[in-house]
């Protein structure tokens, strides 16, 4: 892997991405309604409340960073620069890792700022000291979601087709990962599925840390298995990225 190569990839992905200032504006507004419209959606100050901000920030971490990284990467084969790069002396394991880095960078901003906004703004019960340590865990989260999206754009040939891998991928995770109902007290067969999926995860870590005040290394179960279905992603990007850019 050539370090320049990777960056020079990354930074031409930042500043493409950056000149679209109503993407940008989007990507960060959006998220901010939908906490917004959660919050005042319960009465009061509800334990409920509490109890629903580490899943779904789980939730918008790992969906937020596929759709921002999917799309964008199936525009850049759709608009034949990945063609032209790959006739270059660029490797695949350059381009997927260049990639990443830029889109990952974008994709943590976003994150980011959904987490402060909700804790500052909305007022989000955390752990006290946990914030910094809600902020990490997300970075792991973003960075599966990010080698997701650059994975799954390989099989779409345009974005409407990208589209509809977001309701295949992600919405499956949301009903079995513990966003809605307890993994636990579901049947032993979806409890079995729920295991193969990294939602599932990065709820019970961000769970862990923000309402329960656990250290990284008390998670560490937790960020080993996103670190592994990180690794295995990015591994299986690069092995379809020629396929997915002809």
């Amino acid at each position: 892997m050539s370090p320049s190569n990777t960056l020079s990839i990354a930074l031409r992905v930042v500043r493409q991405l950056v000149r679209d200032r109503r993407t940008i504006v989007i990507i960060l507004v959006i998220p901010l309604v939908i906490m917004t419209l959660l919050r005042y959606s319960f009465p009061g100050e509800s334990s409920l409340l509490n109890n629903a901000y580490p899943p779904l920030l789980a939730t918008m971490g790992l969906l937020f960073s596929f759709m921002l990284t999917g799309i964008s990467f199936l525009r850049e084969r759709s608009q034949g620069t990945m063609e032209r790069m790959m006739a270059s002396p660029v490797s695949r394991f350059d381009m997927v890792v260049g990639y990443l880095l830029g889109f990952f960078i974008l994709a943590l901003i976003q994150i980011l700022v959904v987490v402060l906004f909700t804790i500052y703004a909305l007022g989000a019960h955390h752990a006290p000291g946990a914030l910094w340590r809600i902020c990490i865990f997300q970075i792991i989260v973003v960075t599966v979601g990010v080698n997701l999206g650059i994975f799954i754009s390989a099989f779409a040939r345009n974005e409407f087709q990208m589209v509809q891998f977001i309701p295949l991928i992600i919405f499956p995770q949301i009903l079995l990962c513990g966003v809605i109902w307890p993994v636990d007290q579901m049947s032993t067969a979806l409890q079995w599925i729920a295991k193969f999926l990294p939602l599932k995860y990065a709820i019970n870590g961000m769970t862990d840390i923000m309402l329960k005040g656990q250290g990284l290394l008390d998670v560490g179960y937790e960020i080993g298995i996103l670190a592994a279905f990180a690794v295995v992603i990015s591994i299986l990007a690069a092995l379809t990225l020629r396929r997915g850019a002809a």
